[in-house]
């Protein structure tokens, strides 16, 4: 069987677990991508089989189902909270009459396919971000720059990692594809804004080294239990930060309640939120 870059394919020796696409070929090697997962895998071309086209209508109606459940689980969420907006900054008068001004964000993104299905979820839940694909391996070199330019309230560092048993143990950061790289550019990220409430960072991707994210100074990271996180989950993240008040703080079970992973691929610290809300509003001028 042929194979291209591009290409959904699933791994017989996996039980067709997880649906991938190959993003490499060398030799009878390919490197895959999870198509709605983050992690990075490889598999020799005789392992791998075709997604057929009715299996592929099938997958992505199950996948828009669920992400649709987990937007309809926000937007309820969503709609509490500006309740409660409304009537904090009016003093209980129920009025419309008021502007907010919510979170600024950064989105490092080391799968361009992934970035685009997160920005295009960034603008349906209504946040502006600027978004950059930059490969793992040099997010360390870039995002001290890009934060002093963009000055984002929240920094997303994301894209693909994996856990290799082949590699060493679970506390050994050599034995993940990119967690070292997760690591060293939330420390850089931390050298240009040091406050856990100004900056509020989020790393990882699957089965990323969780621990030594959060200690190099991460609020949120993954994955706790070293499994799969959805492609997504970093903006249910964001989104519920910038829509809290910076009044008041954002627990952790509060953050996961509408991401698609839940607590065993997702932790981190409460952390205070970012939204201002304002009143009058008077219009564009």
């Amino acid at each position: 069987m042929d194979f291209v870059v591009g290409d959904l394919v699933t791994r017989v020796s996996h039980q067709h677990d997880i649906v991938f696409r190959i993003c490499s070929i060398d030799d009878n090697t390919a490197i895959l991508h999870g198509e709605d997962l983050r992690l990075e895998a490889d598999a020799p071309l005789n392992d791998l089989e075709k997604v057929t086209e009715r299996d592929k209508k099938t997958y992505r109606e199950n996948e828009k189902e669920q992400v649709d459940y987990s937007f309809r689980l926000f937007r309820q969420d969503y709609q509490l909270m500006k309740e409660k907006r409304i009537y904090d900054v009016s003093e209980g008068y129920q009025q419309e009459s008021y502007f907010q001004l919510p979170a600024r964000v950064l989105h490092l993104d080391g799968d361009r396919h992934y970035l685009k299905k997160c920005i295009e979820l960034y603008k349906r839940i209504g946040l502006q971000v600027h978004g950059s694909y930059i490969l793992e391996t040099d997010m360390p070199a870039e995002i001290g720059g890009l934060i002093k330019r963009i000055q984002p309230d929240v920094v997303v560092i994301t894209g693909h990692d994996a856990y290799s048993k082949k590699r060493g143990d679970k506390n050994d950061l050599k034995a993940y594809r990119h967690s070292k790289y997760f690591v060293e550019a939330v420390r850089e990220a931390r050298r240009v804004e040091s406050n856990l409430d100004q900056l509020v960072i989020f790393a990882g991707a699957c089965q990323s080294h969780f621990q030594s994210i959060i200690r190099a100074g991460a609020n949120f990271a993954s994955s706790p239990s070293r499994i799969n996180i959805h492609a997504l989950d970093p903006v249910y993240i964001t989104a519920k930060l910038a829509y809290t008040s910076f009044m008041d703080k954002v627990t952790v079970s509060d953050v996961l309640r509408n991401t698609l992973t839940g607590e065993k691929g997702l932790g981190g610290i409460e952390t205070r939120g970012f939204l201002r809300t304002g009143m009058p509003y008077l219009g564009e001028e």
